[in-house]
């Protein structure tokens, strides 16, 4: 049958394509009168994937390129407002702001594996101690790649200023239309983004726990800009929340928590106690050896005899060493918002140095740094302590090793101190702060780089003699470095132990010595560690049955720090196998003294049941236990114990526990809940 085509299926066929024509004569007018403007998206779009490329991998996900674009285009689309000749400095800005904000992430990420925060603006003087480190350990090349946007718009404005562009589209371009419109997109993207959300993901974007987590699905330039409203916020927010804070602080606290006792309460009443701060030591160093030499010999010594918590975390935020100090002396995790000692040191915090000068203790810190770094000279005073040793104005500062006062020099000047406080006060409590094993890990020609790191083996040779090669393992490594420094610091430990013992400080004193972090290196750093040939010199292959893969799992369990409590008068001789966490050392520690905090939200690790798991809370929201590892941006579990299940219960369980404990310890910092829920119930 033949089909014929009448006049009306001719006449639509030459309206569609009119249409077509008309639409794409549009487009191609649209293009070449804003230039510019595209040119600032699309550098602006690139430099987000790029970012998230070289982070998170997650470049080929359809919402954060949503997020990103829709971001670009409302805040591109008020360039129309200026004349056509002066939008480059409207866009040349906003193309700064956001290439600052993917080479300051990138640096970021680099060295803590997630998201700088507007918060750490508050804290950017402390990074003026530690420039060296900024430099040596963070700036790689890959993290300048950003600045092409810059370059771009600035080559791209001089092309089109030289052809007269501006002065033939300002005859043609109505500002505020193009603004509507460009709005309208944007706001339509936006709705196209909004769709792809969970009101789980919404609520995350909200609470912003996990940086991570919000990068992967809404992109840079949204969690920027959340991230600053929430930084805002988070000044703000002492005016208001209060009283749902104080209701939830109320409720968790409802029933007074009865001091629980043990086989190890008041074992250490009354007696002084000296607790050091270990700068970057973790706990594989005192299981590491070369060529027959432990890295730290003092430690492994000290681990034996005394009482050894081998599981032991940290729980540090962005406050790094300053957050250790916090949660130790308190029991309460760090902020999600700041560090502790820079925006919310003038709190009332329930801490060990308050309880112990209860008890007629004098109190005191000790470092051999800038008093001021940190905040340290205001936060310690708010913590208690009476009075704050510290840098030019305690020491002499005869021997710098990295950022200041070489360990060794401060533990002998300290020693002297020591002597007289014993002489002076009958009880006492300090805190000693280490340095020297502070990043960056260098040769600079110390005295801690001597330790050998390299790896002796023997062979025989063709005449059938053994013969002993070295292979250069892990010199002029950053691992190395580490290894090198971590023992340096072990012998100024030792020799401190011992100039103690020999001014008869010992005596009647408790040793309390906790890493405050993990070094901060990466993790590529130990697959040399791992994977080395010595024979050979080279690297084991994939596919070589012994190769260890350093995984995100092993890489964070490897994280852990050691807790030592040790006394020369008595070895105690045990290790604690038990998942343990930075804020249980002060029901722990505050048991065997006699103190009880009713506010700490650790546990005393002895007063658990039999068949009962300590859970530790990570300030991102991961937790573990001694059989699992929860992922919270992946929603994941690693099993530690091949025999262990996961059981759902359990996890969400555990979920919600890790929640309610970050959210209760933010409400006491922020809202200074302590104090005033204190005085309320006192009717003050």
């Amino acid at each position: 049958m033949e089909i014929k085509k009448g006049k009306n299926s001719g006449s639509v066929l030459m309206k569609m394509k009119g249409v077509l024509i008309s639409f794409f004569g549009d487009l191609g007018r649209y293009a070449k009168t804003n230039i510019l403007f595209l040119t600032f998206v699309l550098t602006s779009l690139m430099n987000g994937v790029l970012l998230r490329a070289v982070t998170v991998k997650n470049i080929f996900d359809i919402s954060p390129i949503l997020a990103d674009m829709a971001v670009i285009l409302l805040i591109g689309s008020f360039g129309y407002i200026f004349k056509p000749k002066n939008q480059f400095r409207y866009f040349m800005v906003f193309s700064i702001i956001f290439t600052l904000i993917c080479v300051v992430n990138s640096v970021y990420y680099n060295n803590y594996v997630s998201f700088a925060s507007f918060s750490l603006l508050k804290s950017s003087t402390q990074l003026l101690g530690v420039t060296d480190a900024v430099v040596e350990n963070v700036m790689e090349l890959k993290d300048f790649m950003f600045l092409f946007q810059i370059v771009i718009l600035l080559f791209v404005h001089r092309y089109l200023k030289g052809k007269g562009y501006y002065e033939k589209v300002a005859k043609l371009e109505v500002g505020k239309e193009r603004l509507l419109n460009t709005v309208v997109v944007g706001l339509i993207t936006l709705g196209f983004f909004i769709s792809t959300l969970t009101s789980t993901d919404i609520g995350r974007l909200n609470k912003q726990w996990n940086p991570n987590l919000i990068m992967m699905k809404f992109g840079a330039y949204t969690y920027q800009f959340n991230d600053l409203f929430a930084t805002l916020k988070s000044e703000i927010n002492p005016l208001f929340g209060y009283d749902e804070a104080a209701k939830t602080f109320r409720e968790y606290y409802s029933e007074d928590k009865e001091r629980q006792t043990n086989a190890y309460t008041d074992i250490f009443k009354g007696k002084n106690v000296i607790a050091i701060h270990a700068e970057s030591i973790q706990n594989f160093l005192l299981e590491t050896s070369f060529n027959g030499e432990y890295v730290t010999p003092n430690l492994r010594r000290l681990a034996s005899e005394g009482l050894y918590f081998s599981n032991f975390y940290a729980q540090e935020s962005v406050g790094t060493s300053s957050d250790s100090e916090f949660t130790y002396s308190t029991s309460l995790l760090p902020a999600s918002r700041g560090t502790v000692f820079v925006n919310y040191f003038d709190r009332d915090y329930t801490s060990i140095q308050k309880l112990l000068k209860e008890q007629d203790y004098y109190v005191f810190s000790m470092h051999g740094n800038n008093c001021t770094f940190w905040n340290r000279n205001a936060a310690h005073m708010s913590l208690g302590y009476d009075k704050f040793y510290c840098h030019k104005e305690s020491y002499q500062l005869d021997e710098k090793i990295g950022l200041g006062l070489s360990d060794k020099s401060f533990f002998n000047q300290s020693t002297q101190i020591i002597k007289q406080i014993k002489e002076e006060h009958s009880k006492f409590y300090g805190t000693m702060i280490m340095l020297s094993n502070h990043t960056p890990f260098n040769d600079d020609g110390t005295a801690y780089s001597a330790f050998d790191v390299t790896a002796k083996y023997t062979i025989v040779n063709e005449e059938g003699i053994e013969e002993e090669k070295v292979a250069p393992y892990l010199e002029g490594t950053k691992l190395g470095y580490y290894f090198k420094s971590a023992h340096y610091a072990d012998e100024a430990l030792g020799e401190f132990i011992n100039s103690l013992d020999e001014a008869g400080v010992l005596e009647n004193t408790v040793l309390v010595i906790y890493g405050d972090h993990d070094a901060k290196l990466k993790k590529s750093e130990y697959n040399r560690f791992y994977n080395y040939n010595p024979k050979e010199d080279d690297l084991l292959d994939e596919s070589d049955p012994n190769y260890v893969k350093v995984d995100y799992y092993q890489y964070e369990l490897n994280r852990s720090v050691p807790l030592i409590i040790w006394t020369k008068d008595k070895k105690y001789q045990k290790t604690v196998d038990e998942a343990m966490g930075m804020i249980d050392v002060l029901p722990t520690l505050g048991n065997m003294l006699g103190i009880y905090n009713k506010y700490a939200l650790g546990t005393d690790i002895f007063s658990l049941k039999e068949d009962e798991h300590n859970v530790v809370v990570f300030p991102d929201g991961n937790w573990l236990t001694n059989t699992m590892y929860y992922n919270r941006s992946k929603e994941e579990v690693k099993l530690l114990d091949p025999e262990e299940t996961i059981r759902t219960e359990f996890v969400e369980k555990n979920k919600a526990y890790a929640e309610q404990l970050i959210s209760i310890s933010d409400s006491i910092i922020v809202h200074d809940l302590i104090k005033k829920v204190g005085k309320e119930n006192k009717g003050e």
